[in-house]
């Protein structure tokens, strides 16, 4: 059966009892009709992770009022809790540099909707790119990083996100640090590929330390990007094997395959809401 559009109610909290029946009982209540149900709780922390999607034209009033109803529930739990509604594609600005694998690959699925997102413009720090970019229909942003005034620049970069009512930021091979207060400013809303099977071989050229150690795998991390460099909350990873005969060309090629896929997955988990954030850890509702 074919559902139009759906309301993603996600919410986490201290774990207790009865927060499955609150929810569950207040959406049968307003004739909700739940198609997706997920739900984890820590019991570590003692904390409380639930993921519910429901059909929007079961219940007789909009998104925003849905919002209205249910924040009793969430004051209660003391949760920390969104509805999202399918039928408004998220909007994601996406950052490169010279590397296009990444790119290429989020425009296909784009492109072909099988990915549903909006793409409202690709920031720059090079020229590489724009016509690939501007083949899709795409606005292209040069931002310049020079070495004695990235400040200026990262001003320009978050005044373009701004400008955009950008969702999320995706870092597609983007090879420039964001500075702390970006970091803090759209925490939880930036992703990043780091092309290493983190904690593993941080920082730049890790496919060259990977070959140097002498690895049998090699892998790529999508990670939401925080101040600590590489280390923030992981979403999605992946590994690749790795033969003896292998030269440290061999592994940046098999490593750009899993970085592509890999990206592509954690970006959809984040759009579709299946993320949950506890921590430095992630609750991921696949």
């Amino acid at each position: 059966m074919f559902v139009s559009a759906t309301y993603r109610l996600v919410m986490s909290c201290p774990d207790r009892i009865g927060i499955v029946s609150a929810v569950a009982g207040f959406l049968a209540e307003q004739g909700g009709w739940i198609v997706e149900a997920s739900q984890h709780a820590d019991a570590e922390q003692g904390w409380f992770f639930m993921r519910y999607e429901i059909r929007a034209d079961s219940l007789s009033f909009d998104v925003d009022e849905f919002r209205q109803r249910f924040a009793p529930i969430g004051t209660r739990f003391d949760a920390d809790w969104r509805i999202t509604d399918t039928a408004a594609p998220k909007r994601v600005v996406l950052l490169v540099s010279r590397l296009d694998h990444c790119l290429a690959d989020l425009l296909h699925r784009w492109r072909s909707r099988e990915m549903q997102f909006d793409i409202p413009c690709v920031i720059s720090n090079h020229e590489d790119l724009r016509d690939f970019v501007e083949w899709h229909g795409i606005p292209y942003h040069h931002v310049p990083v020079p070495k004695d005034d990235k400040q200026a620049a990262f001003d320009e970069v978050s005044r373009l996100v701004d400008e955009y009512r950008a969702d999320a930021v995706v870092l597609a091979r983007y090879m420039q640090i964001l500075p702390p207060e970006l970091c803090v400013k759209y925490a939880g809303r930036v992703i990043n590929i780091h092309h290493s099977f983190l904690p593993s071989f941080v920082g730049a050229k890790p496919y060259h330390k990977a070959f140097e150690r002498g690895v049998k795998l090699v892998g790529a991390t999508c990670h939401y990007v925080t101040e600590e460099l590489d280390a923030g909350p992981i979403i999605e990873q992946d590994v690749v094997r790795v033969r003896h005969d292998d030269t440290a060309e061999d592994l940046v090629r098999l490593g750009r395959d899993v970085e592509k896929s890999v990206l592509a997955r954690g970006l959809r988990y984040h759009l579709e809401d299946r993320v949950l954030v506890l921590g430095n850890k992630t609750v991921v509702f696949d």
